[in-house]
């Protein structure tokens, strides 16, 4: 809220500049010790920041790259999505707009431990999230119409998701295997006791010819 910044910070609804910047990042230090209570705040909106994450989890804000890892991971941890589908920077006294092409994040690398019903799928984000895939971390399979591909998401937190990096989605689709759910056949990949489908196996047949 623009009359709770603190003395001396420039308000967020001036935020197109360096001092606003700055005012953010001082605010988001401070909320950002571990992962903040975000989904337990409920701040003023204070307009959109010409901040925006690009699909291969680069964050741009007034056009440049941000390119402080330490910055982009602070920022991270103050992001939430809210039902309206628009993604914001919080902090406890103000809530701006930011742009998310694709998801927040990347899922950048995978470990699989066990197998059949004890396999476990861990990914690792861009920004140091680590999430073990599974009802609290469900996956998800999109078809890409434009491009005829496969985009796998993983839920981080919140309705927060990250898009699992090509290179990733390659190595996760090796530990797939054919299960019956329910009247259909499906090529799926297990985490965590749940059965995540992929595509019906008729389609990975027609693919494979």
């Amino acid at each position: 809220m623009a009359n709770e910044t603190e003395p001396n910070n420039p308000s967020l609804n001036d935020a197109g500049d360096s001092a606003g910047l700055a005012a953010l990042i001082s605010r988001a230090a401070r909320a950002g010790k571990g992962l903040p209570p975000v989904d337990r705040w409920n701040p003023d909106f204070c307009g959109d920041l010409d901040m925006e994450i690009r699909p291969d989890g680069t964050w741009f804000y007034l056009g440049t790259p941000i390119g402080r890892l330490a910055l982009v991971q602070l920022f991270s941890t103050v992001l939430r999505k809210d039902e309206d589908g628009k993604t914001y920077l919080i902090t406890p006294v103000e809530k701006v707009g930011i742009r998310v092409v694709d998801a927040p994040f990347v899922a950048v690398e995978m470990n699989v431990a066990g197998h059949g019903d004890a396999q476990l799928i861990t990914f690792r984000t861009n920004v140091g999230d680590v999430v073990e895939a599974g009802p609290s971390h469900p996956l998800r399979f999109v078809d890409e119409a434009e491009t005829g591909g496969l985009k796998p998401y993983v839920l981080v937190r919140g309705r927060l998701e990250a898009l699992v990096a090509r290179s990733v989605m390659y190595e996760l689709v090796q530990h797939g295997e054919e299960i019956d759910i329910g009247n259909q056949r499906m090529f799926a990949v297990r985490s965590g006791g749940e059965i995540y489908p992929i595509m019906p196996s008729e389609t990975l047949q027609r693919l494979s010819l």
